[in-house]
């Protein structure tokens, strides 16, 4: 790419135990793959208008959506996803991989959150998470495209320190990704980790719950 790109922002965190005692739970983002595809066609359909439009760039309709989630190919794209206590994601983000120019590689991100779980930080993690990748994987521009009133991707695009063009009411933001090396792939390799091991202790209990719930009937009964 020949256009002159920022320089990333050491991201500001937070430790856990900072925001364990401020009652917060930390946020972890899990990659996805080919068995989450109906979990994501859920979260999708369930954005009003407003959000597809700010996700899409227009008011797509579902048949628009189940053809996009059918077709994301999870061998040539990442996609990484948070998830509630009920195991539906609430936060999605989509890394595509465009070709390369003059040997220089690009990822452009995209990214939505229910309105129930806004204001969490939910966003800025899932961009963290994709900005790593990235530079994992050689990428030296992440770009992203939305419209200028998308205020969540313009606060993330902001904080992260991306060079931002505005035009006609859409803007592009810009980030040029320092090159991988062990921190980068340590730090990724340690938060896939923490969020398995988050989503597997999500899925036990709610299997258990479930088994709980089966079994009150029958309790009842006896009683």
């Amino acid at each position: 790419m020949s256009k002159t790109t920022a320089r990333a922002k050491e991201p500001i965190a937070l430790p856990d135990r900072v925001l364990s005692a401020a009652g917060l739970a930390p946020v972890l983002v899990r990659e996805l793959s080919e068995n989450d595809r109906e979990r994501l066609l859920a979260h999708f359909l369930c954005l009003e208008e407003d959000d597809r439009l700010l996700r899409f760039g227009q008011v797509v309709p579902d048949h628009v959506i189940e053809n996009y989630v059918r077709t994301i190919d999870f061998n040539r794209d990442t996609v990484f996803g948070v998830f509630n206590r009920k195991l539906e994601l609430v936060g999605v983000a989509h890394l595509a991989y465009l070709p390369a120019e003059d040997g220089q590689r690009t990822a452009e991100f995209g990214v939505s959150v229910v309105e129930s779980a806004r204001g969490e930080g939910i966003g800025t993690k899932l961009f963290e998470r994709a900005a790593i990748r990235s530079r994992n994987t050689h990428v030296s521009t992440l770009y992203m495209h939305c419209l200028s009133r998308n205020k969540t991707m313009m606060h993330i695009a902001r904080k992260a320190g991306m060079r931002i063009e505005h035009a006609y009411g859409e803007a592009d933001a810009y980030l040029t990704l320092a090159p991988a090396d062990q921190s980068s792939i340590l730090k990724e390799m340690l938060e896939e980790q923490a969020a398995a091991f988050d989503y597997a202790l999500k899925r036990q209990a709610q299997q258990t719950s479930t088994l709980l719930e089966s079994l009150l009937p029958a309790a009842e009964l006896a009683a």
